[in-house]
């Protein structure tokens, strides 16, 4: 699915006026097969898991991995395709009092199904660590890897209320850039593409670390994917 294809799926929005590196990601999924945010028709669909459920433990209980997956991301899933057809049944009937109200879900929704599917390809059940051309552009941007983690750390833990830790790549100033998102869309840079991101709400890491936000962050930071990083700054690289 190319850029044009997929704006024509979305329909009613362009995708920058729900993610601004919406078109990039969907380039992304389709030509690497890093993850494909639609099917053929056009419409919004969950991913199996890259991996078994009990794959992440003990970082991750399988059964919050389960609950997560199925439906706090499905649920994020089937809200975003709801959203799609009443913003166009608003258009067909020309009834647009309603269109800002369910502009404003599908921007909730779609976010929230970006994320978590960049998500479960960042996670991985042992220690792994940057490398090659990543690694060398974590230390011009950030100083160290160590400074990174620091700062990443920092930024999930202290997030208000839900959302997300996030690092991405800024096309515009060709450099990498830590993000601190509320809820799943607000608080971003436009233009940034993700490339990792932690999850810090709640149903993340209830089950199994109560209330102990940076617990979890801490384990997280552990079994990251930076393999995943890597190949999806190359991609980033080439499609901006």
């Amino acid at each position: 699915m190319n850029r044009k294809s997929f704006l024509s799926a979305s329909a009613v929005l362009s995708a920058s006026a729900i993610l601004p590196i919406n078109s990039v990601l969907a380039q992304n999924y389709q030509e690497n097969g890093l993850d494909k945010l639609t099917n053929e028709k056009g419409e919004f669909q969950l991913l199996n898991l890259p991996y078994n459920k009990n794959f992440l433990e003990p970082y991750m209980d399988e059964e919050t991995v389960y609950l997560h997956h199925t439906f706090h991301h499905g649920g994020a899933v089937k809200g975003a395709n709801k959203d799609l057809q009443m913003i166009r049944k608003a258009m067909d009937e020309g009834n647009m009092e309603t269109v800002d109200y369910w502009t404003r879900k599908l921007s909730y929704h779609f976010s929230s199904h970006v994320l978590h599917t960049i998500f479960w390809t960042n996670l991985t059940n042992k220690k792994t660590e940057p490398t090659g051309k990543l690694l060398k552009r974590i230390e011009t941007d950030f100083g160290s890897y160590e400074k990174l983690k620091t700062y990443l750390s920092k930024t999930s833990k202290d997030v208000d209320g839900n959302g997300w830790g996030i690092l991405g790549y800024q096309p515009y100033a060709d450099k990498l850039t830590i993000l601190q998102c509320e809820n799943h869309e607000k608080l971003t840079q436009w233009g940034v593409i993700p490339l990792l991101v932690l999850d810090v709400w709640e149903h993340a890491y209830y089950l199994k670390y109560k209330n102990k936000r940076n617990d979890f962050v801490d384990t997280m930071l552990n079994i990251l994917n930076w393999d995943n990083v890597a190949e999806r700054l190359n991609v980033a690289e080439k499609l901006s």
